[in-house]
């Protein structure tokens, strides 16, 4: 097992390593100069070519491409990413640090929401396969996959804060309150995912060798749905899981703009229309880092939780 786990962790070193690369590469190509851009933010009212000469120079630009591409990656590996082009008081991990909280408490109420309802509704679809109720969530399905988020949002947001009058409709200055909403539009789209997930796999396991030998024994039906076909339906979801995580992070974009949300999302969004590409750039680094990380995760844990997966990646090392 310990072989397993050092062979994956070996694996995302270069993946990581990748990351960065793309990540400095693409910000910089932006076409406009930075020098500008830190002296327009600082409300410079003449910047003259001397003025945006030194700027250049201050913030290192002068230097060759790929001298600047490891002095940024030495940098982020100490977690300094440099300071906010638009607030230069604060440093870009000042801002992530902030933001990072209102998103991370977003992002675990909407996995969880996404948990508590779609385990219990894509087992009852399983088991009453085409009937009434597995026909009325496969038609939910639909129309929550077809429809986008922001949309969602707008018509909750529309219904039960202005019509209603029950939640607020924006911001995070009411508690538990402010994150009913975002949470629910959030995580619309992936219960609908893991709810066809669960079933299918559940489904497809039913017909196995293993489940008629369980009825032939005389084991109870609710035994041999929950602790056979379920568990095994499970093994298949990790992965799943691991990777909604981060794309509940780095999926909140839209969504807390729609609602004010001051997190990760609305951070970006306020630094792509300033073009404060310290920001932009170490944000997204943070979600492939996240993506990587999760997936590493819960790569292991599926091991873990499946051998065959564990003897055959040792095999291979």
């Amino acid at each position: 097992m310990n072989k397993y786990i050092l062979k994956r962790t070996i694996a995302i070193i270069p993946l990581l390593f990748a990351i960065s690369i793309f990540t400095f590469v693409f910000i910089n190509l932006i076409p406009v100069d930075p020098a500008e851009v830190v002296l327009r933010l600082w409300n410079i009212p003449v910047a003259s070519e001397e003025l945006i000469a030194q700027t250049r120079e201050d913030l290192g630009l002068n230097d060759p491409y790929v001298v600047r591409y490891f002095n940024w990656l030495a940098d982020a590996l100490r977690f300094d990413f440099g300071v906010s082009y638009a607030t230069p008081q604060l440093t870009v991990a000042q801002k992530l640090a902030a933001a990072f909280p209102n998103t991370l408490q977003l992002a675990s109420l909407s996995f969880v929401l996404v948990i508590v309802i779609s385990l219990p509704i894509g087992f009852l679809c399983a088991v009453y396969k085409d009937s009434w109720f597995d026909k009325l969530m496969r038609a939910f399905i639909f129309l929550t996959t077809a429809m986008p988020s922001y949309w969602i949002g707008l018509v909750l947001m529309w219904v039960i804060s202005v019509k209603l009058g029950w939640l607020p409709t924006s911001g995070n200055f009411n508690g538990f309150k402010s994150l009913i909403l975002p949470s629910i539009t959030v995580a619309s789209s992936y219960i609908s995912i893991f709810i066809r997930l669960i079933r299918n796999n559940m489904i497809e396991n039913m017909t196995q060798d293993y489940v008629h030998y369980a009825n032939v024994r005389g084991l109870k039906q609710m035994n041999i749905l929950v602790k056979h076909i379920l568990k095994n339906s499970l093994h298949t979801c990790v992965v799943a899981i691991g990777m909604s995580i981060p794309q509940l992070i780095s999926g909140t974009i839209v969504v807390e703009n729609v609602f004010a949300w001051p997190g990760l999302g609305t951070l970006c969004i306020s630094s792509v229309f300033a073009r404060d590409m310290p920001v932009i750039q170490a944000y997204v680094l943070l979600v492939g880092v996240l993506f990587v990380v999760f997936n590493l995760i819960f790569d292991i844990l599926q091991g873990v939780m499946d051998p065959k997966l564990r003897v055959g990646g040792e095999k291979n090392a």
